[in-house]
């Protein structure tokens, strides 16, 4: 278990560490101070970057699964073991293929709307999903038949879904940076261009914070474990 354990650990820190690179190259991005081909170069390092956070999120769902697994604490639904290598094998399978899905769309962004959509799709049904099962698991008095009190587990795992979500919303707000980034390269800078940019970059500072704060919190929830009853 402690293999897993340290798997689950640096994803974390990896997660954590690559958006910080993210969010300090997005900074060089938006100087007017630079010239364009500063800025691009900027741009490609702040792309390069952001694959490692998007990653550790797909994994991060199979790992944490196979710790639950581990320490199940007797989870059941309809009378059957929930976690068994069954259950845990088939997550680790999808998780490879929605892993595949994003890294063809982070390399060839918008070139394969099926791909992005498919990707959409699996992050739109797991957030649904996930804070459906966070939901139930606080407020269960004994949520899946499980005795040892796990409301931080339910908290962890909406804590993941608020991370899914708010990178969505960063999708969402990029979508204003090209146009902006294109005319940047084609006719230079100007007062419009530059306030398009910061309005396209810095629109995603909230759902930054939020993928930290999510990070950060169910990083203390998996290490602590409020309220658990052993």
């Amino acid at each position: 278990m402690g293999w897993w354990i340290l798997l689950h650990i640096v994803l974390f820190v990896f997660w954590l560490g690559g958006d910080l690179g993210v969010f300090y190259s997005s900074r060089f991005v938006l100087r007017a101070d630079l010239p364009p081909v500063a800025r691009s170069t900027a741009l490609k390092i702040m792309g390069g970057l952001d694959l490692g956070p998007k990653i550790c999120l797909v994994l991060f769902l199979p790992s944490g699964v196979t710790l639950m697994s581990l320490d199940p604490h007797g989870a059941q639904l309809f009378g059957v073991q929930v976690f068994h290598w069954w259950t845990v094998l088939p997550v680790w399978l999808f998780a490879f293929g929605w892993l595949a899905l994003t890294i063809a769309d982070h390399h060839a962004p918008g070139r394969h709307p099926l791909v992005r959509r498919a990707d959409w799709t699996i992050r739109i049904g797991l957030i649904l999903a996930l804070y459906g099962t966070a939901g139930y698991t606080i407020a269960a008095e004994r949520p899946f038949g499980v005795t040892s009190n796990p409301d931080w587990l339910g908290a962890k795992v909406a804590l993941y879904a608020t991370a899914i979500a708010c990178g969505l919303g960063i999708r969402l707000t990029l979508r204003g940076f090209g146009a902006p980034y294109g005319a940047l390269l084609t006719t230079g800078s100007t007062p419009e261009v530059e306030r398009a940019l910061r309005r396209a970059v810095d629109g995603c500072l909230p759902y930054v914070w939020g993928i930290w704060l999510s990070v950060l919190a169910a990083a203390a929830l998996g290490v602590l474990k409020p309220g658990m009853i052993p």
